[in-house]
């Protein structure tokens, strides 16, 4: 009597400490597939697929049709992507409800991808070293404006390669890279082969941004080499 006693005691101080165990969680609500929740997931699924920079959003163009079950959990696969994003796509889905198979759906949708793009804050000459503080981001939808340029775009080593006025958008075709070498420029070359090193002065024959392959001329020898952009006047040649 006394043991059945102690142990009814302790069964009560491990419930007490755990009410876990006392009281199991209620079970989620299981509730219909929402329009709101299909375009979240298919825009999730459809950035990942694409490597979409941005925010893409979707709007279903006809009123969405629920499947007739309920769940705790929806799970929607695009079964046959189109061949490119755009702001007009049909997505053919395969539905799951709590991982039960529950349908398919052509859904057509549109779409936006809303990403910071740079406009220019004043008139830009062609050459100006890029700088953001020349540039104005402003957000615009990539799938009607499809050759901005990105706000994460440029940096000190490029250039902007023609005039653009004051207030217009930026495009990937007013950017260049800055070349770090020029024709006529007398660069610095560094030669090495094995642990031997030496270096020498040369004539650049072409312009050359990083890691381009340039000819420039042996102040010397006059010989001509193929040499590596490394830096602002500095090339590597490899034997």
């Amino acid at each position: 009597m006394r043991t059945n006693l102690l142990q009814v005691i302790l069964c009560g101080a491990i419930l007490a400490a755990c009410p876990a165990l006392a009281d199991p969680p209620e079970p989620a609500a299981k509730t219909a597939l929402t329009a709101a929740q299909l375009t979240a997931e298919l825009s999730r699924s459809l950035t990942a697929h694409y490597r979409l920079d941005g925010d893409l959003q979707l709007e279903l163009v006809r009123p969405w049709v629920a499947p007739v079950d309920s769940a705790a959990s929806w799970q929607i696969a695009i079964e046959d992507f189109p061949a490119i994003a755009s702001s007009t796509m049909v997505l053919h889905c395969r539905i799951a409800a709590d991982g039960a198979p529950a349908g398919r759906a052509a859904v057509l949708v549109r779409a936006s991808l809303w990403r910071d793009v740079w406009f220019a804050r004043q008139p830009i000459a062609a050459r100006t070293v890029f700088s953001p503080d020349l540039l104005e981001a402003r957000r615009t939808d990539a799938f009607q404006e499809h050759d901005g340029l990105p706000a994460s775009a440029g940096d000190a080593e490029s250039i902007i390669a023609r005039d653009v006025p004051a207030d217009r958008m930026l495009t990937w075709h007013d950017l260049a890279r800055r070349p770090l070498i020029r024709k006529g420029d007398v660069v610095e070359v560094t030669a090495s082969e094995g642990l031997l090193s030496i270096t020498m002065k040369a004539l650049a024959l072409q312009n050359g941004t990083r890691g381009d392959l340039v000819t420039v001329r042996n102040l010397e020898s006059h010989k001509d080499l193929t040499a590596l952009v490394v830096d602002e006047g500095h090339v590597e040649v490899r034997f």
